[in-house]
């Protein structure tokens, strides 16, 4: 028996098609955030990290912590420009090749100022190129697939935690400042990595060619990815379809097939369009949903591990980093199914029961050391606060971390999906600093505070996702897409619109009124 006919007789040791190899190369651009997430806490507390840079106040540690962020956001924004111009792979290797110039500064900082310029251009990469690596799985993934590949990025995030987390913890005992520099050496050379194989391997996005009206190209790209005929023959009659939908809404078809002038008009979309009666709704679900994902405090607990270990009670540097790296474990093995299902249970359900479990855990936390029930040297308070740290990470990594990271772009229609995505990547930023920049301080000032208010917006979203959002599981970009303009006025734009007022109101009226508004919305 030869080789190709045992592969063929064994599935499993086929080649998989080149979208999926292109989809895994494309997610390890969230491996370098993961790295990132992961090593700056520890560093930052390093005795010989403080040696060399000085001790600070808990206010000056956010900002050495989160000045990533603020770049971040503020390049996310503009992140959908680039990607539309240039193609997704161009805007990714740019983004992750700034970022690498950012990690190279910190790993050779001579002076604090410069480890946080270092920072801040970290972050303008990170805003770069993050969003745009959702948008390019979303657009080369069969529909069938596309649920299982999104999420790529997140699964590595969360195995570059642990290897941040481990990388950290072996540095450690080094003498001198290699101890910190090395994790931010390694850094360095993952970025390269990443960028020259992004510019080597990933071809461009088909669905960017075909609205630049390069159908040619197009196919080819489907060929070199290895998308089926049949796939390509139903993504290809959605677009079409997807371009009828959005003609009517404004101005006649003259045609069966999508023309260069409706593509031209869509190529041009600004920041203004994705506020259109046609698409506000899911430009402020995004949005909304993106900007919370970080206001549960999941990066709290990524950026400050070691800190909250060291308030429970494990009180050495060594034993907190471990306890970190634990977590980060714990994190990719609940991804790994999370990953796999994806598709299997819906998007909506998903976030609403991961909603419901965050809330209670992280209020469980806040209300035992609000109660001063946790002592750091004895007492099973402070186990339990170890293993509601675990279970709030189970929670986010196999619900929210899937759910609404995939739920966000797929929403969008193709136009203004990569500038609706970036603006939402933008709002995350925003709320990912405020959480890096506040968590420190609050721990400082009071040991519940942090958690009640992480829980409390946890409930809040858990709330919207309830009133606001629909399922998406099994549906092409195109079917979505078709589902939103019908629902026009009700649920595409009037229901964004009705949403956002809905939300503004959930802090002056009870929830038995929204409830009831909402209800009233739908039976209209």
């Amino acid at each position: 028996m030869n080789q190709t006919t045992h592969r063929a007789r064994v599935p499993w040791l086929r080649k998989p098609p080149r979208y999926i190899l292109a989809s895994i190369l494309t997610a390890m651009g969230g491996f370098l955030l993961g790295v990132d997430t992961s090593i700056i806490g520890p560093v930052t507390i390093m005795p010989n990290y403080v040696s060399y840079f000085g001790s600070h106040s808990s206010s000056v540690h956010g900002i050495i912590v989160s000045s990533i962020l603020l770049s971040a956001a503020v390049m996310s924004v503009i992140a959908g420009r680039p990607a539309d111009v240039f193609g997704r792979p161009q805007a990714i290797a740019l983004g992750a090749a700034v970022f690498g110039v950012g990690a190279a500064l910190e790993a050779g900082a001579v002076r604090l100022a410069m480890f946080m310029v270092g920072r801040v251009i970290e972050g303008m990469g990170f805003g770069l190129y993050f969003g745009t690596l959702t948008v390019y799985v979303c657009e080369i993934s069969p529909p069938n697939m596309r649920g299982p590949l999104t999420t790529g990025p997140q699964f590595m995030i969360c195995t570059g935690l642990v290897a941040g987390y481990f990388t950290c913890y072996g540095t450690a005992s080094i003498q001198g400042s290699m101890s910190w520099r090395v994790p931010f050496i390694i850094l360095v050379g993952l970025s390269i990595l990443f960028v020259a194989s992004v510019l080597l391997y990933l071809p461009p996005s088909p669905r960017w060619l075909y609205l630049h009206g390069r159908h040619a190209e197009a196919d080819a790209a489907w060929e070199t990815l290895g998308v089926s005929p049949e796939d390509r023959q139903i993504i290809e009659d959605n677009l079409e379809e997807g371009s009828r939908v959005h003609a009517s809404d404004g101005e006649s078809m003259t045609s069966q097939s999508p023309t260069r002038e409706t593509e031209k008009k869509e190529e041009e979309a600004g920041f203004f369009d994705l506020f259109k009666s046609d698409v506000r709704g899911r430009t402020t679900l995004a949005v909304f949903l993106m900007g919370f994902l970080q206001l549960s405090g999941i990066d709290a607990v990524l950026y400050y591990a070691p800190l909250l270990f060291q308030q429970a009670g494990l009180e050495t540097d060594e034993a907190s980093f471990l306890a970190s790296g634990v977590s980060g474990i714990v994190l990719v093995v609940i991804s790994v199914p999370a990953l796999l299902l994806s598709d299997k249970w819906g998007r909506r359900t998903s976030t609403i029961v991961g909603g419901v479990g965050l809330t209670l855990t992280i209020l469980l936390i806040g209300t035992l050391y609000a109660a001063k029930a946790v002592h750091p040297t004895h007492g099973a308070a402070r186990w339990i606060v170890i293993v509601c740290i675990y279970l709030y990470s189970v929670f986010f990594a196999s619900t929210w971390a899937v759910s609404i990271k995939v739920y966000a772009p797929e929403i969008q229609p193709q136009r203004t999906r990569a500038k609706a995505t970036a603006l939402a990547h933008g709002f995350n930023w925003v709320c990912n600093w405020f959480v890096a920049f506040i968590c420190p301080i609050l721990l400082s000032k009071t040991e519940s505070g942090a958690y009640f208010l992480f829980g409390g917006c946890c409930a809040l979203t858990t709330a919207v996702c309830f009133l606001f959002m629909i399922e998406t599981k099994g549906k092409s970009l195109d079917e979505i897409e078709r589902a939103f303009a019908t629902k026009n006025g009700s649920g595409a734009g009037g229901g964004g619109l009705k949403m956002g007022r809905a939300i503004l109101r959930m802090f002056h009226l009870g929830k038995k009124e929204v409830v009831e508004e909402r209800m009233e919305v739908l039976n209209r």
